[in-house]
């Protein structure tokens, strides 16, 4: 069976690929800001690279309100459905997200499968079981958006309980239209673009600290090996391992992490990025006012299991890359562990004790 739809997909519109476009621009710009604001030691550039985000989604935000009011205003379509399974996805309290595959059957049109997620509150999830029928909401034009209405109308609540619906072969499946790849094209070139004008702007700062380090043995070092390989400057530092080798094998993070630190002052990190075999730590220089933390006290032995919950819960099926960010910008220690696969991207975060506080599935 085919669903077709009244409207396409919003984001395969030229303005959708100008948005990626400036998104991919701000966290080009906004990385290199803070990294070269770093090496330079320019303290506006590096504020500059930490408002730049904000005042991005303020304006993103503001630009959208039109865009949401049209959507606020199209009525959405209310229909029975049957829950075919259903499974949790993740938590162990409050609302946890679940996992729905219903038969949908609207009045006007042919039954169809559709999958989604949907925080249900721990108490309510025994009212769910395969079999049973509820009342969802779709918008018309994107019968993939399904919502379940938790506290339906009598008229609807008396259908729901004298309904009985068939199930929907399998190819009746919707989903949303996957983006083509021509947005991570648009993305990567706004990213690129975006660091490369920061880099240009201060070329003459940076080549300045190139040649002022270059004298130091102290402040520059390059140590390779077959399984791995150092490189160091007065404020930043990176590790990378060998094939066949990843930094969640056991203590292989903490040993990084320590040779960039051992026999110096204590140092403190803006950000420290983990990837499979690329470490890169952003060290604050002295008297610089940046939010910072003591890159030792990251919560080494919860890192695996974060990762492994990422990839495991959070709807990428397959993921292909997986990074680990830690940073301060928050005030506090925060860990951000992101994932992306052919699904799309999904994250979790942790506080300092590698506890999570926060997940974003796939969608």
């Amino acid at each position: 069976m085919t669903i077709v739809t009244s409207a396409p997909p919003t984001h395969s519109t030229p303005v959708a690929l100008a948005r990626t476009f400036l998104a991919g621009g701000v966290t080009g710009t906004t990385l290199a800001a803070l990294v070269v604001g770093v090496v330079v030691e320019s303290v506006p550039l590096f504020v500059t690279g930490l408002v730049l985000p904000a005042v991005y989604g303020l304006l993103r935000f503001l630009a959208g309100r039109p865009r949401r009011a049209r959507e606020a205003a199209v009525v959405p379509r209310t229909a029975l459905a049957m829950i075919e399974s259903l499974k949790a996805v993740g938590g162990d309290t409050g609302d946890i997200p679940v996992k729905f595959d219903l038969t949908v059957a609207p009045d006007d049109a042919s039954a169809y499968r559709v999958e989604f997620r949907q925080n249900i509150n721990l108490v309510d999830l025994p009212d769910y079981r395969p079999g049973g029928i509820l009342v969802v909401r779709y918008p018309p034009d994107q019968p993939w958006r399904v919502k379940i209405v938790k506290r339906p109308t009598p008229e609807w609540e008396d259908r729901a309980a004298a309904a009985h619906l068939d199930s929907a072969p399998g190819p009746a499946t919707v989903s949303e239209p996957p983006e083509g790849g021509a947005f991570d094209l648009v993305a990567l070139l706004g990213l690129l673009l975006g660091a490369a004008a920061v880099v240009l702007l201060f070329r003459v700062e940076l080549f300045e600290q190139e040649t002022t380090a270059a004298p130091s043995s102290s402040s520059t070092t390059s140590v390779s090996s077959t399984s791995s390989s150092t490189v160091e400057s007065a404020l930043s530092g990176t590790v990378s391992l060998g094939p066949g080798q990843s930094f969640l094998d056991d203590g292989e993070l903490r040993r990084a992490v320590n040779s960039l630190t051992a026999g110096k002052d204590p140092l403190q990190a803006i950000t420290v990025v983990v990837q499979e075999r690329l470490l890169s730590v952003v060290f604050s220089p002295a008297g610089v006012p940046a939010p910072q933390f003591d890159p030792l006290s990251l919560p080494y032995e919860r890192l695996p299991a974060l990762v492994k919950e990422a990839r495991t819960t959070l709807g990428v099926h397959a993921p292909q890359t997986w990074q680990i960010t830690a940073d301060g910008l928050t005030g506090s220690l925060t860990i951000k562990v992101g994932v992306t696969g052919a699904e799309g991207t999904a994250s979790l975060e942790a506080d300092g004790q590698g506890q999570v506080v926060r997940r974003t599935p796939a969608r």
